[in-house]
């Protein structure tokens, strides 16, 4: 065997240098102009509109501002808006989860079907809603006349009014929870059938913290678009003061009475509440991700 040696001019081969990696193209432009563009447009559609009905409330003193969102009226309107919309959102946290639940995990005939009415409420308009409602639970109505001789008086209450609120609201929890369902592992729930958890037990410790999040965000989405709904609520409501008279309906109620400024400021009581209860639910829907280990 012979072993061929170099020569000694012959030059030795340097080590392969790593290539530069180009950086990634990006299909959108970079950081700064991005964020430009965000703030820019935030600030067309959200923050100048809000901004001006802020400043508009502005024109009233004290005592006036004070008298325009504190009257009885006034104040009977929030508790019913607010309440309404709080007890919506509740009841469509359970039956919209189980909605949910029962789309992701059976098949069943018709399914497509139960699929397509949950997203009805959002393409049908409101005011066909609170119409839809009203023949159907008036005294004269397809239930209602069997309702009002056992006592139960449904359409032109504040009862009607929280049904109106659970019809238009119900899809945002279904189609917030409905993919974290399906992406959730079934292995997990089978591991823990394994270890002898009961069903119970399975959902409280596997299922419920993983999809917990998405219910929050669902429950903030149902209660803010049952706080500003109007169409729907005002045929079913009946309209009466102190009794079933929305927030929004006292709101169109000064503007049509030339009263721009009380408007403004009853909206911007109405705007802080909810901004503050939505912040309160966006930091519980923080504090859940961050106790499960979600990405926050």
């Amino acid at each position: 065997m012979t072993v061929t040696a170099l020569p000694l001019h012959a030059p030795l081969m340097s080590p392969a240098k790593p290539t530069a990696t180009r950086p990634a193209r990006r299909i959108l432009p970079g950081f700064k102009l991005s964020l430009g563009f965000t703030i820019f447009y935030l600030g067309l559609i959200v923050l100048i509109p809000l901004s001006a009905l802020v400043f508009k409330s502005f024109t009233l003193s004290g005592e006036a501002f004070w008298a325009a969102i504190s009257g009885p009226r006034v104040m009977a309107s929030y508790r019913l808006t607010f309440g309404a919309s709080l007890l919506a959102a509740l009841v469509n946290v359970v039956f919209g989860l189980l909605i949910a639940w029962v789309l992701v995990r059976y098949r069943f005939p018709g399914k497509q079907i139960v699929d397509a009415l949950v997203d009805l409420p959002f393409a049908l308009p409101t005011a066909v809603a609170g119409i839809s409602l009203t023949a159907l639970l008036a005294g004269n109505g397809w239930v209602g006349q069997y309702l009002e001789p056992l006592g139960i008086k449904l359409a032109f209450t504040p009862a009607g009014v929280v049904i109106a609120l659970i019809f238009v609201s119900l899809p945002f929890v279904v189609r917030t929870v409905q993919p974290v369902l399906e992406d959730t592992e079934k292995e997990l729930e089978e591991a823990a059938a394994c270890l002898g958890a009961t069903r119970w037990q399975t959902f409280r410790r596997v299922i419920f913290p993983a999809i917990a999040p998405a219910l929050l965000t669902g429950f903030a989405m149902a209660f803010a678009r049952a706080v500003g709904e109007y169409g729907s609520v005002i045929f079913i409501a009946g309209n009466m003061p102190m009794v079933s008279e929305i927030t929004p309906l006292i709101i169109i109620g000064k503007l049509e009475q030339y009263d721009y400024a009380g408007a403004t400021a009853v909206a911007v009581v109405m705007l802080v509440i909810s901004f503050v209860l939505l912040l309160l639910i966006n930091g519980l829907q923080t504090w859940q991700r961050r106790r499960t280990g979600a990405p926050t």
